[in-house]
């Protein structure tokens, strides 16, 4: 005689695999948001990724895609176990066992299951944290800043999702407790779940939605502070939200009609689209939370290529070697200096060419904060620019070049992007120790990719530069200078020289590029407090020259090729890192909802395959269907998220300048052939899962 302990044991046993299932789901959702909090906390991170900047803004909103994919999975996962659970609830209310004798016992067995298996994956997170940064530390790239530093409120985050897994768990095995109806908890786990069938239009107008949303979502912000004169609210944001009921539509007409025309044989794969449809809540959001995780991690992978491969070429093409500046009151290694220290590696100079410089106030209009809203006032000293004389350009360039008096030109890019760091509006000029002015407009750019780029350079007349530099300070005045190598050039030579270089500046000289000394000076005489006295970004150190915030900001940073083409990884590890990191853990998430869809599919319609076979269906025909249900559990999130976007970075480069250039085009081109390669990945994985399906069902 069974005894109603242990019939309850018994049947726990049979609920096996869908325990270790959502056992399964649990931990890798904690580990995976425990992992990813844990960067976006790390002082190691936050160091290197400047507080305000776009990349730290897009860690954070492919966290939020994250955190709602992870939310999404663990909610399945409980209400799919939950279900299997009713059949053993049923059961035992059939035989007499009333809730308040099943109430102890299931709600001890949930909170067991969903507290040790969360608790699991937070402890895991850590280790799988550590194992990603040193391995990419060991195989790619190491440097000094790259020690990984954790912070312990990250698991304040984890914490949050954990009390959400066990709280919903709770909830769930509660609901069902209170049902009535014996032989609907029994039949539960054999209940349909078919979605509302629309017409086939909804998938070309989920696309339409798409576009839409990625549009107006990125361009609203723009167009709210232009027509508003305020800073745009988070609210914004909603307009984004076309987006998600887009793809939701996408997935319902994969679901409910698929993509391929069925005229000439309505037949085909008929079995698997019924079985798909009448499951249809499950897979639509099961492919709604793909997609977004996939989507989330193209965007975060295209990071890599989209800073290498401009920064690859732009090294490339440099016309020099070597170049540097400085102010006039430091005392930098002469051109002699610099030929006796190459000579030590065996190495002479060669095409050595220098130009003065003047750094000068500028008046514009200049954006002014009243809280949210701003409003554009005129300034007397806006800010500062460095400003070549005519005939000084064409000497250090070998360009002719003729600018009329009371003109000024701006050095751009070829192709003039990046024009934005420039001042266009400028009406005078002004020597900063005399506080002579210089009326001036705009006259146009002069292309020399070389010297473009921010802060930037202008030029003057000869006459206009001679008169507004009389009287003007050293620490005004400045020197640039370029110099290319005779024969290979010397890493070494290179290192030696580059230090040697920074050891000539004295502390005067120890602040980033966006430190204005011209602002400085206007908010000392406003009595006000420059914010660049106070922000941490500015606080550069030359006992840390090799750091990739030193190297990035530094505002009298070199270039040199030898040393930016072989300490690109070292300079952009913690970058290259984070994103890379980000884009393995949502693809690792999407890849495992889509083989735990996959595989409940086998387990939930183990009687469908069991009835065809019958009926004498042959293996092969099983088969053919077991792929028909998967390949859309695989293939369809992957296309949309991936292809979306793809197309969205392309509008995003784009719309920064309205053109596509050369470095964009070669990086757009690599991210599509990691797309490629990510699809061998997830092509693999669906064999895989083929594969086990299989065998679950004895095909």
């Amino acid at each position: 005689m069974m005894t109603m302990n242990q019939l309850e044991n018994k049947l726990r046993r049979a609920d096996q695999k869908q325990a270790v299932l959502y056992l399964f789901c649990n931990f890798v959702s904690l580990l995976l948001i425990t992992a990813y909090s844990a960067m976006m906390f790390s002082p190691t991170v936050l160091r290197v990724l400047p507080d305000g900047g776009d990349s730290r803004k897009q860690m954070v909103a492919i966290f939020v895609l994250a955190l709602f994919g992870c939310v999404v999975f663990t909610i399945y996962a409980s209400s799919l176990f939950f279900r299997k659970k009713s059949r053993q609830l049923g059961t035992l209310m059939a035989l007499g066992a009333s809730r308040k004798r099943l109430a102890p016992g299931l709600f001890r067995e949930v909170l067991l299951l969903s507290g040790s298996s969360s608790l699991l994956g937070i402890a895991a997170g850590f280790p799988f944290v550590f194992l990603l940064w040193n391995g990419f530390r060991l195989f790619i790239v190491d440097s000094a800043e790259m020690q990984l530093k954790l912070d312990l409120r990250c698991l304040y985050l984890s914490a949050v999702f954990f009390v959400i897994v066990v709280a919903f768990s709770c909830a769930t095995a509660y609901r069902y407790l209170k049902r009535t109806n014996i032989i609907d908890i029994v039949h539960e786990e054999h209940k349909n779940e078919p979605v509302k069938e629309l017409g086939r239009w909804c998938g070309p107008v989920g696309f339409v939605l798409i576009l839409a949303g990625a549009v107006c979502g990125y361009m609203a912000p723009g167009i709210y502070m232009q027509v508003f004169s305020k800073y745009p609210t988070a609210l914004l944001n909603l307009l984004y939200a076309p987006v998600f009921v887009g793809l939701y539509m996408v997935m319902l007409h994969t679901v409910v009609h698929g993509w391929r025309s069925r005229r000439k044989n309505p037949y085909r794969s008929l079995i698997a689209r019924s079985m798909m449809k009448f499951q249809g809540k499950q897979t639509v959001n099961n492919l709604l939370v793909s997609t977004v995780l996939i989507a989330g991690s193209a965007f975060a992978i295209f990071y890599l290529p989209m800073l290498s491969v401009s920064q690859i070429i732009e090294v490339h093409s440099r016309p020099f070697d070597y170049c540097y500046h400085y102010r006039m009151d430091q005392t930098v290694p002469t051109q002699n200096e610099i030929s006796a220290l190459a000579s030590e590696y065996g190495l002479s100079i060669k095409d050595f060419r220098s130009c003065p410089y003047l750094t000068l106030g500028r008046d514009g209009m200049e954006e002014v904060e009243d809280g949210r809203a701003f409003h554009n006032e005129h300034f007397d000293l806006a800010g500062s620019i460095k400003v070549f004389s005519e005939s000084g350009f064409c000497a250090l360039t070998g360009e002719t070049l003729s600018v009329d008096r009371g003109k000024y030109r701006i050095i751009s890019t070829t192709n003039e992007t990046e024009t934005y760091f420039y001042s266009t509006d400028i009406t005078f000029l002004t020597n900063m120790v005399t506080r002579t002015t210089l009326p001036v407009s705009f006259a146009g750019y002069t292309h020399y990719d070389f010297l473009a780029g921010n802060p930037g350079y202008y030029i003057l007349n000869d006459t206009d530069y001679e008169t507004i530099s009389r009287g003007i300070a050293p620490d005004w005045q400045g020197t640039i200078a370029f110099f290319n190598v005779d024969g290979t050039d010397s890493y070494a030579f290179a290192q030696d020289f580059f230090h040697t270089l920074i050891a000539s500046f004295g502390p005067e000289c120890e602040y980033g590029y966006y430190y204005d000394r011209v602002n400085k000076i206007a908010a000392d005489e406003a009595g006000e407090i420059y914010w660049g006295d106070t922000d941490a970004m500015t606080r550069l150190d030359y006992d840390r020259c090799d750091a990739s915030d030193f190297r990035l900001y530094w505002a009298y940073m070199p270039k040199i090729r030898i040393l930016d083409q072989n300490d690109f990884l070292r300079t952009f590890a913690v970058y290259l890192m984070m994103f890379l990191f980000i884009s393995i853990i949502c693809t690792l998430a999407a890849l495992i909802i889509s083989y735990t869809r996959c595989m409940t599919i086998a387990l939930n319609n183990r009687y469908v395959f069991d009835d065809l076979r019958r009926l004498g269906a042959s293996s092969a025909f099983l088969k053919r269907e077991v792929k028909s249900q998967s390949g859309i559990v695989f293939r369809i999130p992957a296309i949309v998220g991936m292809s979306a976007m793809y197309f969205l970075y392309a509008m995003i480069m784009f719309a920064n300048d309205g053109k596509l250039v050369p470095g964009e085009i070669a990086g757009l081109g690599i991210c599509l052939g990691i797309l490629l390669l990510i699809s061998v990945i997830y092509y693999i994985i669906y064999r895989y899962t083929v594969r086990k399906m299989c065998a679950e069902l004895n095909i």
